[in-house]
């Protein structure tokens, strides 16, 4: 007795995160426009042509997001749906909950804020708030004679409730997240006696020391 094979054919299975709307506050504002000079960005063999902004405010400011060609906004109401033009094609795909978790940070970022937390373990280890010239500064002592720090750029917001704790604060997450990363990165936890900068609650296992 011989069987047939059967085959069924699927519509293309649409991205979970992409195709959720993105719901707008009262008080947040979208506005829509072209780039005059488009950014192209390579992705493998092909490259991505980055010719939209989209700029979304609210009561905590502003946050600008520059999107590809190929995404659709469609704003409703309240909601504002996020679409791309070929949903099979694999790059796109992969971009489409992206692109809508951008936007959605972003209204989330100028309604409620985002928030990074900084925290400094070992002996000796604190960090401090300096003005120099009118620019706000993060001093760090991570173990070294000198203090090392960044200026504090602009849109982020740094308070010190302790010495061994920085917690800042921004509505853009992508810029708070990169100012964060670029202190941690200063001195990143080590993994014999775990003296370090922890981004956001992180944790390590320490290694065992070596007997001889």
């Amino acid at each position: 007795m011989s069987f047939l094979r059967r085959f069924s054919t699927f519509r293309p299975v649409l991205s979970h995160v992409g195709s959720s709307p993105v719901s707008l506050a009262p008080q947040v504002e979208f506005e829509f426009m072209d780039l005059l000079v488009p950014k192209y960005v390579p992705k493998g063999a092909k490259s991505m042509k980055l010719n939209k902004l989209v700029t979304v405010k609210g009561p905590k400011g502003a946050v600008d997001i520059v999107l590809p060609s190929f995404v659709k906004l469609n704003k409703e109401g309240d909601k504002v749906d996020v679409r791309v033009e070929q949903p099979q094609d694999k790059l796109q795909k992969q971009l489409w909950g992206t692109m809508r978790a951008l936007l959605n940070n972003g209204v989330v970022g100028v309604t409620e804020g985002h928030t990074s937390t900084l925290k400094f373990q070992g002996t000796g280890y604190r960090a401090m708030l300096e003005e120099v010239d009118g620019v706000k500064w993060v001093k760090m002592k991570i173990g070294k004679c000198d203090l090392q720090g960044l200026p504090v750029p602009e849109g982020i917001t740094v308070t010190a409730p302790t010495q061994t704790l920085l917690i800042l604060e921004g509505c853009d997450k992508q810029k708070l997240n990169l100012f964060a990363a670029k202190l941690r990165n200063m001195h990143p936890p080590e993994r014999y006696k775990g003296k370090g900068i922890y981004l956001n609650g992180e944790t390590i296992k320490l290694k065992d020391k070596k007997v001889k």
